[in-house]
């Protein structure tokens, strides 16, 4: 069986990284990845689209301006996203993020799963004791890259690849000229700075528990060395 030191560390890695597979499916799942209001003219008036989306689906909504006042016309979901571009390269970006993101669902899936391996038992195979909690965990720990890097692409995809006029015309087929657009990143984009901190975590945590394990195996062995040495032929 563990020490109670060695359950109750890894028992804490394991929390880190649940919560941070708990974060990555929020991220996926929900649509507050952004809000855009994007501008159109339209013969003899302008049209406001406001868009909620995510990697899959969201809501857009039109406010025609007509003097002296507008008219909102009724929230309308925005079909599948990828369904939904013309462009190749926005469409090959939104994959990109999703796939990214899966990849780091995975790493702290398996590096639960090995962190509570060792939270309730000492394994004497390799890949399944600190060898493999440290692989699985430097994969989680490679989700800060992961996630920057998802962090980045989503954005360029927005403001590079206008992704938020693709989405637009998609919801009115009667658009025309485009005047301008506003961006505003939801919690479903931000909340992706938690899961940098929880994989980070969950890195040091198994590191302070090794170090220590280290330090303690260096302790018992210094009296043998610092015998004398008739001592020891004796």
């Amino acid at each position: 069986m563990p020490s109670r030191r060695k359950t109750s560390m890894f028992a804490s890695a394991f929390c880190t990284c649940v919560s941070s597979l708990v974060v990555t499916c929020v991220v996926l799942a929900t649509p507050q990845w952004v809000s855009s209001e994007v501008r159109f003219s339209r013969t003899g008036t302008a049209v406001t689209v406001s868009l909620t989306y995510g990697l899959f689906s969201g809501t857009c909504e039109q406010f025609v301006e007509l003097k002296p006042h507008g008219i909102t016309l009724s929230s309308v979901p925005v079909p599948a996203v990828s369904e939904a571009l013309s462009s190749s390269s926005s469409r090959s970006l939104v994959v990109a993020t999703i796939v990214v993101l899966v990849l780091a669902l995975l790493s702290s899936l398996l590096s639960a799963g090995f962190t509570c391996t060792n939270a309730v038992s000492n394994p004497y195979q390799t890949f399944l004791g600190p060898i493999g909690v440290y692989t699985w965990n430097s994969l989680c720990g490679e989700c800060p890259s992961w996630f920057t890097i998802t962090m980045i692409l989503f954005p360029v995809n927005v403001e590079g690849n206008s992704l938020s006029e693709e989405l637009a015309h998609s919801c009115s087929s009667s658009l025309q000229t485009h005047l301008g657009s506003k961006h505003n990143y939801g919690y479903s984009y931000w909340i992706m700075l938690l899961t940098l901190f929880l994989n980070i975590a969950s890195l040091i945590i198994i590191y302070l528990y090794d170090h220590a394990r280290y330090s303690k195996k260096k302790e018992q062995e210094r009296p043998i060395e610092n015998a004398p040495k008739d001592v020891i032929l004796f």
